[in-house]
Order: C-alpha cells, then sequence, then structure tokens
C-alpha cells in the first residue's frame, strides 16, 4: 500500500512545491510484471538566492530519478541524481522501501544522499546551505506526504493491495529458476587455533569442504564465539550478509579473498546493501591488485625525506585499545613535501600508513581479546596557517582523500583535531565535501586548550600516553617536521621518471629563462572573462613575469627561424613565440604590470580577460639595473650577479584556464594566497584594471 501511495507523487505533487514537473525517459517492466523500472527527468524549482540565478543563468534545475518496483521481493529502490551543473556539483540521493523482516505488515523506509560541490562559480558555501535545507526539508515533509496519499487511498476504500503472485504458467518455471543461494556451514573454531594466531580466513577454508553440505539448515551462520571474538555485535540481518557477500566473491572472485573484517568494513560503509558494497569492494580489490597495494609494506621503503619532514607515526592506543595514529600538520612543509617527492610519492605512503593500521588492528584484536577495527587519529594543527592552503597541496590532499575513502572505509574510529587555529574553517571548507558522512560524525575538534579540559583528551586517552608536545609525560617519537630544503626539490621531469605510477600525471613543467631567451606559454582564449591562473616558482635566479595579449596567434617555432625558437636543456623546456618584428602597442600588448620575482619567490595569481585571443605567459631574465646617477653596478647588484650562473634561471610553473561559464563575473573563488612555507609577505601586486591578483611569499 505504501508503494502505491508513493507513486502518487508523479507526474508532480502540490505537497512540494519545488516539484513542478516530471517527464518519463524510459520504462521496462518484465513479462510477469515483478520488475517495474521507471526513469523519469524531474523539473525543480529550488528555493535559491534570485542573484545566484542570475549568475548561474537557470530558472530551473533538473533531476534524473530512476525507480525499481520489485513485486517479488516487496521492495522499492529509488535513486536520483542532478543533471543540472553535473560538472560543478555532484548529488546522489539512495531511498528503499522494504518489508520488515520481523513483521510482514510493517514497511522499512532508509534514504541516504552525498552532496559533492566541486565549484559552483564562487558560491560553494551558498550552495551547500541551500542544498542542505532543501534537503533537510524534504526529509521531514517525506512521512507528512506518503500519510496524505495513504489517507487518499483510504478515502477511495482502497485498504489493502493483494501481494503479487506469479501467473499459472510462470510457477514451475518460477519456483526452479530462483533456487535458493547456498550460504556457508556453521564454523567451529578450534581453541589451538586462537592460540596459534592463524589466520580466519585459513580457519574459515578449512572448517569446510566441498562435499559438506552447504544449504537449508538453520546453522547456516557463523559461530558465536567467533563473532565476539573477531567481528563484535553483529544482528542476523547483518550476519546473513556478511555470509552472502563473502561466499559470492568465493565463487567468482579470482585471487585472495579478504578478511571477514575487512568485508565487513564496506558493508558498513554501504548500511549493509549488498548491492552496494559488492560495488566498491570488487573496485577496491581490483585497484589493490593493480598496484601491488598488498605488497607495499614488505616492498617499499619511504624515502628519506618523508622518514625526516612527514610529522606523522603511530603511537600507541587510545582508551578503547584502537591503534593511535599522530600527525602534526601544523608543524609539517606540505609544499616542500610534494616538490620532493610528487603526489605519487606522498600517496603511496598514506597506503602504507593505512596498511599499517589494518595490521596494528589485528594485533590489537589479539592482545585484547575483543575485535578492534579501525583507528584513532590525532591532528595537532599548532602552527597551521595560510601557507597550508597552498592549492596544488590541497589538490594533493583531496586527491588521497579520495583513495583512501574509496579502499579503507570504516577504518577511522575518531579523529581528535587539537588546537585548531582561526584558518581552519577555511580548510575544513575546502576538504569536508570529500569526506564521507559517516566518518565526518567521528571528529572532534577542539580549539586553543580545550583539549585540556572537560569532554578532551583524557577521555579518550589514558594520561601515561599523553605526548610530550601536547603537555602530557610520553615521549613521542613522531618526528617534528619543519622545511624540507629546496636542494631536495625536484623537477617534474625527474619526478615522472621515478617507478611510481598510482596517478598518472604530474603538477609542474620546469623551464629554463636565459638572458635574451625568455620563455613563454601560449594560452588560447574564446570566451571573454574566463580566468588564467597560474603557480610557479622561482628556483634559480630573478625573472620578470609579464601578461601579453595579441589578436593573431603567433608563429609556432620554426627550425630556421632565429626569432623564434625552442631550446631544450636537462633543467626544462625554453620556448619563444613573440617574433623579433612584432612591435608592442602594434602586434601586441601588455595586459599586466611586470612582476619582477626573486630567486626562492612562490607567486600565484590569475588574471581575468578582457576579450578573446591569444595571451602569453612570459618568465623573462630580470637584469640589474644600473645606478641612475653614476650608471654604475651597485655593490649588492654585483654579488646577486654572481650568484646566477651562465645567465640563467630556472622556474617550476603551471597554468589552469577556468572557463567563463564557471564564474560569471563572481571573483569569489579567485583570491589568491601565498604557497610558500614562511611568513606570509606583504610583497602583493594586484591589477584592478584587469581584474587580476598575484601574491608573493617568500
Amino acid at each position: 500500500l505504501s508503494l502505491q501511495a508513493y507513486e502518487r507523487r508523479f507526474p508532480t505533487c502540490p505537497l512540494i512545491p519545488m516539484f513542478v514537473a516530471s517527464d518519463t525517459v524510459s520504462e521496462y517492466k518484465s513479462e510477469d510484471e515483478a520488475i517495474h523500472v521507471i526513469e523519469r527527468r524531474c523539473k525543480l524549482d529550488i528555493d535559491a538566492p534570485r542573484l545566484l540565478k542570475k549568475i548561474a543563468g537557470v530558472d530551473y534545475v533538473y533531476f534524473v530519478q530512476k525507480n525499481s518496483l520489485n513485486r517479488r521481493e516487496r521492495t522499492l529502490h529509488i535513486e536520483a541524481y542532478n543533471e543540472t551543473f553535473s560538472n560543478r556539483v555532484i548529488i546522489n540521493e539512495h531511498c528503499s522501501y522494504t518489508v520488515h523482516p520481523d513483521n510482514e505488515d510493517w514497511t522499512c523506509f532508509e534514504q541516504s544522499a552525498s552532496l559533492d560541490i566541486k565549484s559552483f562559480f564562487g558560491f560553494e558555501s551558498t550552495v551547500e546551505k541551500i542544498a542542505m535545507k532543501q534537503y533537510t526539508s524534504n526529509i521531514k515533509k517525506g512521512k507528512e506526504i506518503i500519510e496524505y496519499y495513504l489517507k487518499q487511498l483510504e478515502e477511495e476504500g482502497i485498504t489493502f493491495v493483494p501481494r503479487w503472485t506469479p501467473p499459472v504458467a510462470c510457477k514451475s518455471e518460477s519456483s526452479t529458476s530462483h533456487p535458493r543461494r547456498p550460504v556457508s556451514p556453521a564454523i567451529n573454531i578450534p581453541e589451538s587455533a586462537t592460540k596459534e594466531g592463524l589466520n580466519n580466513k585459513e580457519i574459515l577454508n578449512s572448517s569446510s569442504s566441498p562435499s559438506e553440505p552447504t544449504a537449508g539448515t538453520p546453522d547456516d551462520k557463523l559461530d558465536a564465539d567467533y563473532i565476539k571474538r573477531y567481528l563484535g555485535d553483529l544482528t542476523p540481518m547483518q550476519e546473513s550478509c556478511l555470509i552472502r557477500l563473502r561466499q559470492w566473491l568465493q565463487e567468482t572472485h579470482k585471487g585472495k579473498i579478504p578478511k571477514d573484517e575487512h568485508i565487513l568494513r564496506f558493508l558498513r560503509a554501504r548500511d549493509f546493501n549488498i548491492d552496494k558494497a559488492r560495488e566498491i569492494l570488487c573496485q577496491s580489490l581490483t585497484w589493490r591488485k593493480q598496484h601491488q597495494v598488498d605488497y607495499i609494506l614488505d616492498t617499499w621503503n619511504p624515502p628519506q625525506v618523508l622518514q625526516d619532514y612527514y610529522a606523522g607515526g603511530w603511537h600507541h592506543h587510545d582508551k578503547d585499545g584502537r591503534p593511535l595514529y599522530v600527525l602534526r600538520l601544523g608543524q609539517m612543509d606540505t609544499k616542500g613535501l610534494v616538490r620532493a617527492l610528487g603526489e605519487e610519492a606522498l600517496l603511496r605512503y598514506v597506503l602504507s600508513i593505512n596498511e599499517e593500521g589494518l595490521r596494528r588492528c589485528e594485533e590489537n584484536t589479539k592482545v585484547f581479546g575483543r575485535p578492534i577495527s579501525s583507528w584513532t587519529c590525532l591532528v595537532d594543527l599548532e602552527g597551521l596557517n595560510m601557507r597550508h592552503l597552498w592549492r596544488p597541496g590541497v589538490k594533493a590532499l583531496l586527491r588521497i582523500i579520495e583513495v583512501v575513502e574509496a579502499n579503507y572505509p570504516e577504518t577511522l574510529g575518531r579523529l581528535l583535531i587539537l588546537r585548531a587555529p582561526r584558518v581552519f574553517p577555511v580548510l575544513w571548507t575546502l576538504v569536508s565535501p570529500f569526506i564521507d558522512d559517516n566518518t565526518r560524525k567521528k571528529f572532534l575538534i577542539y580549539a586553543g586548550n580545550d583539549y585540556q579540559g572537560p569532554g578532551g583528551l583524557l577521555d579518550y586517552i589514558d594520561k601515561e600516553i599523553i605526548p610530550d608536545f601536547l603537555g602530557g609525560e610520553c615521549m613521542c617519537e613522531v618526528p617534528e617536521g619543519g622545511l624540507v630544503p629546496k636542494s631536495l626539490y625536484r623537477t617534474a621531469e625527474e619526478l615522472e621518471n621515478e617507478d611510481i605510477k598510482l596517478w598518472t600525471e604530474t603538477i609542474y613543467q620546469s623551464a629554463s629563462v636565459f638572458k635574451g631567451a625568455p620563455h613563454e606559454v601560449l594560452i588560447q582564449i574564446v570566451d571573454a572573462s574566463s580566468v588564467i591562473t597560474w603557480d610557479f616558482d622561482v628556483c634559480k635566479g630573478d625573472i620578470v613575469f609579464n601578461i601579453f595579449h595579441s589578436k593573431r596567434a603567433p608563429q609556432p617555432p620554426k627550425k630556421d627561424s632565429l626569432a623564434a625558437h625552442s631550446i631544450t636543456s636537462p633543467g626544462g623546456n625554453n620556448v619563444q613565440l613573440i617574433d623579433k618584428v612584432w612591435q608592442l602597442g602594434r602586434d601586441y600588448s601588455m595586459v599586466e604590470s611586470p612582476l619582477i620575482c626573486k630567486e626562492g619567490e612562490s607567486v600565484q595569481g590569475s588574471h581575468v580577460t578582457r576579450w578573446p585571443g591569444f595571451y602569453i605567459l612570459q618568465w623573462k631574465f630580470h637584469s640589474m639595473p644600473a645606478c641612475a646617477t653614476t650608471n654604475l653596478p651597485r655593490v649588492d647588484d654585483v654579488l646577486a650577479s654572481l650568484q646566477v650562473s651562465s645567465h640563467k634561471c630556472k622556474v617550476m610553473y603551471y597554468t589552469e584556464v577556468i572557463g567563463s561559464e564557471d564564474f560569471r563575473g563572481s571573483m569569489t573563488s579567485l583570491e589568491s594566497s601565498h604557497s610558500g612555507f614562511s611568513q606570509l609577505s606583504a610583497a602583493t601586486t594586484s591589477s584592478s584594471q584587469s581584474h587580476s591578483s598575484s601574491m608573493i611569499s617568500r
């Protein structure tokens, strides 16, 4: 009856004002009418500020909703996702109506949703608030709506809907085509096996044989002692899900089958929805095999840079017996680590930490005699400031979070964030959309010294093992971090040659700049008001950074051309695009004031283009000016020039173009931030005339 009431919401529902209309996209019905799948395109009038709608250029948003009704199983599964702005915002919603396992006259309803905002015209936080408001409102109104249509059915005299029965011609076929799936037999774990610490999977495999019956008996469940000892409290339904998923893996998956504890993590991550858990688990198993993650602890040794400057490590356990990992993020030079190691090595190191965490959970399960399936992470943010918001570093962090979330679900039992500074909400806004909702609920955040008071650290960690840097008496062997020497930085080419390929792309390119031979990058802009962004480091020498515009494309470098040529050197490329016969003001124009950048500086900035055409970013050798009165070089200039051997400079850079449709004039997301590790510099160049901003950190 509830399912029939739900269908009355379409094609539109007066109780949901924002639901304007819906059209059927596709529809499928099985021959026996047990399965009915219908896909609709829904038109919604979102309650959003008029200005935001105007900037976005839309009046309505469209969602695609797929309803899968299974009358045989008496279930209705609903999936919905956004079609509008799908390249900027990802919204997924899942609902299900099922029969209660203990009372067939009851209907169970489950609902979950996820929101991932990548970019939205600079109004990301506003969109998140609107989405949460709409979703919360829909949840509160959902019960009211279903009760309204149930009452409507009652008024029409419909108080009972007979259950589906197969057509007479299909009964014999149905009874044979859907046999009960075999399940694993009961498992008795020998006491000696537990004492010897045998692998759980070896115990499971050795306790059964192909000749044993596998279906149809009341004993088709896991041994109660095994559950209590290794898995924790499981309801009969959860236990059944674990058995079915494990058996499916044994029947279909070639290679190593994960332990029950790991399978259980994926089931818990998807609220014991077998289909969803199976999908993400299979993807993870393929990923592990492809990148040989099972052998990472035995075959990969972290580079010395990580051992010296990565301020994290394992430190005893919390009061619940979970392994404790300490991360002094505020003391870590994230930019230096990315520059010296690349994202690949950082990811691999984080994976090795997670693999070590799984191993420690198994060890603690044996030590404490109860299931330990997750660990606690303590993050100290003392020292966190704007340098940690360096864009490539944040992008690397988000990609690492994405990989960890997909392959190590339900491994974080608790996250204690201590001494959170004022800049923390900015970082949290960037990172939180990529973190699973269940994981976010495990976060505890303390500002200042609040962790020392009631409800603080002592509630979760014994006094004897609180690290010394947090006022405790236990010496913590976690590295203190600090600046990574720039002498350890490597070029993109050097990082690309490393034998680590968990990711394929690199962030930066390197270039050499010579006296009389600048390095230039061509960017073609089709739509005015597009945004050109840049991020570069001056690794050697001093340079002048320019941006030019031309209506015509420069000629590509030719071998026989003396005016335009390309040089390749071990330290990076050198490409010149502006022809020597071109005249500034006639053939091309300067759209930014020249920016002088000293050796060791990091520069980030953006430029909103006024016209379509061709933009040229130029890094030019900086010649030392002579003294104005004597025409003699100054002593400081002479000493500085001696540091530049052979009149050569070196830069590492990356550029990105953001289309005008992604911003529509909003500048909120174009605020530049300092990317260096040292204190913020006051040397900031901006040009309101061209809507550009650049920032330097020394």
